[in-house]
C-alpha cells in the first residue's frame, strides 16, 4: 500500500492508474479506523480497480471547544487495517498541506445555503458541514475518483455530499453503505473510546430506541410523532443519557415530517456524559 502525504503524490499515482484505464475508488475518513471504516474500503474494493483513503482530521468541521485536539488517532494501526482490506493508497497529509493560508483555516469554503445543513446535527454544530463539504470538496478534487463511499451512520453528512456532488456536478457516485454495529447493538465510532465502562452501558440507549423505533414501522405505525415520542421516552430512562435531538426527517432535504413514508429518516444524536453520538435508521421504499 503506498502511503502519500502530498497532493502532488496523490496526483500522479491516480493518474497512472487512469492512464491505464482503471476505476477509483474514494474512502475519506477521519482516521482511528474500525470495522464500520473497513465495511467502506470492502466496498470500494469489491466495485472498483483501485483505492484511495483519506486519514485526516479536518479542523474546519470542529469549532471551538469541540474536540479537535483529542479526537483519537492511531495511524498505525489504520495502515494495518487498511493493508488488511485492500486499500491501495492511503493519503495522510498535514494541516498545512491541505490548508496552505496557514492554522488550519481557509478563505475559501464550499457550502451548502438552503436549510439542509441547519437541521439536525447543523443546529448545534452550525459550521459543521461547511466544514465537511470544503474537506470533501478538496478530495474530490485531489483525487478525482469514480466512486466516493460514505458510512449510513452519518446519514445528514451522506445526503449533504449528495447534495454537494449533484450541484457541483462532479460526477461522482457517492455510495452511502450500511451501519456496522458491535455484537450488542452500539453504532461503531470513533468516539465510542472516550467512553468509560459505565457510559458504555449507558450508550447502548441508542441503538434500544433504534431498535424500538424500527419496530414499531414494521408494525405499520404511520404516525411520526409517534414514533420520534417512544424514542424519545425510552432514551430519557437512563441517567447519563441527555438527548441533543430526535427527529423524524426527509432523508433527502432533511425537513421534519410527520406521516412516515420513504424516505423517512429516524436520527438522534444523544450525549453519554461527555460524549456526544449518533445513529438512525431509514424508512426504505
Amino acid at each position: 500500500m503506498i502511503v502519500a502525504t502530498t497532493i502532488e503524490d496523490v496526483r500522479r499515482e491516480v493518474s497512472a492508474w487512469k492512464r491505464e484505464g482503471l476505476t477509483v475508488g474514494l474512502v475519506p475518513t477521519m482516521g482511528y479506523l474500525h470495522e464500520g471504516h473497513a465495511s467502506l474500503v470492502d466496498a470500494a474494493v469489491k466495485s472498483c480497480d483501485r483505492v484511495v483513503t483519506s486519514d485526516f482530521v479536518n479542523p474546519t468541521q470542529f469549532a471551538p471547544g469541540e474536540d479537535l485536539e483529542t479526537y483519537p488517532r492511531d495511524f498505525e494501526h489504520d495502515c494495518a487495517l487498511l493493508e488488511e482490506h485492500g486499500c491501495d493508497l492511503v493519503f495522510y497529509p498535514s494541516v498545512d498541506e491541505m490548508y496552505p493560508d496557514g492554522g488550519g483555516t481557509t478563505d475559501t469554503y464550499v457550502e451548502i445555503l438552503n436549510d439542509m445543513p441547519k437541521q439536525l446535527c447543523g443546529k448545534t454544530r452550525p459550521i459543521h458541514f461547511r466544514g465537511v463539504c470544503t474537506v470533501v470538496s478538496k478530495l474530490f478534487n485531489i483525487v478525482m475518483p469514480d466512486k466516493a463511499f460514505f458510512g449510513q451512520k452519518d446519514a445528514q453528512q451522506l445526503a449533504v455530499i449528495r447534495k454537494m456532488a449533484r450541484d457541483l456536478s462532479y460526477g461522482i457516485e457517492i455510495v452511502g453503505c450500511p451501519i456496522i454495529r458491535e455484537a450488542d447493538g452500539l453504532a461503531k465510532s470513533s468516539r465510542n473510546t472516550y467512553l468509560n465502562a459505565d457510559e458504555r452501558a449507558a450508550a447502548l440507549v441508542l441503538s434500544k430506541a433504534v431498535f424500538l423505533g424500527q419496530s414499531m414501522v414494521q408494525d405499520g405505525e404511520k404516525d411520526a410523532r409517534k414514533v420520534v415520542k417512544a424514542m424519545t421516552d425510552l432514551i430519557n430512562q437512563e441517567p447519563l443519557a441527555r438527548i441533543d435531538y430526535v427527529e423524524a426527517v426527509d432523508g433527502v432535504t432533511m425537513k421534519n415530517v410527520e406521516a412516515i413514508a420513504p424516505p423517512t429518516l429516524f436520527a438522534m444524536a444523544v450525549y453519554i456524559g461527555s460524549t456526544r453520538l449518533i445513529d438512525n435508521f431509514a424508512v426504505e421504499a
